[in-house]
């Protein structure tokens, strides 16, 4: 048996998902990320009973995880919830003032990037991922 892996209630391995967030400007708030299967939900997981989620104190380096995840294509998506109000805050409506990142480090062109760019297989086997903190203000 894999070390690390449990058995989900329809007998399918699950897997641990770590996840380093570096490069965060500051330790104030706290780091919310997801994880999605859903390209339609992403980056904001938001009415997805299956999106994975964990909320962690800010620090210089954020190590998380996500924890009985079955097999699938996934895409994280972070904020670095400064004053942590539970929403990404946004400048003119427009410009986000607090970190953002996401998975495979994804490359972020006029708004967010498309779920296929952040996309990544789970399977059985436990991974690593890391993701860059991102901030435009």
């Amino acid at each position: 048996m894999l070390s690390g892996n449990t058995l989900a209630q329809d007998g399918a391995k699950t897997s641990t998902v770590k996840v380093t967030v570096t490069n965060l400007r500051n330790t104030k708030g706290v780091v919310r990320a997801c994880m999605t299967t859903n390209p339609k939900l992403f980056p904001k997981c938001r009415g997805e009973a299956n999106a994975y989620s964990v909320t962690v104190p800010a620090a210089k380096t954020v190590a998380l995880r996500f924890k009985d995840v079955k097999p699938g294509r996934y895409a994280i998506a972070l904020l670095h919830d400064e004053n942590n109000n539970g929403k990404a805050d946004r400048a003119l409506m427009m410009m986000p003032k607090e970190g953002f990142g996401f998975s495979r480090d994804a490359k972020v062109r006029m708004g967010p990037p498309k779920f296929k760019s952040a996309a990544f297989d789970v399977t059985a086997e436990d991974q690593s991922q890391s993701i860059t903190m991102r901030y435009m203000l």
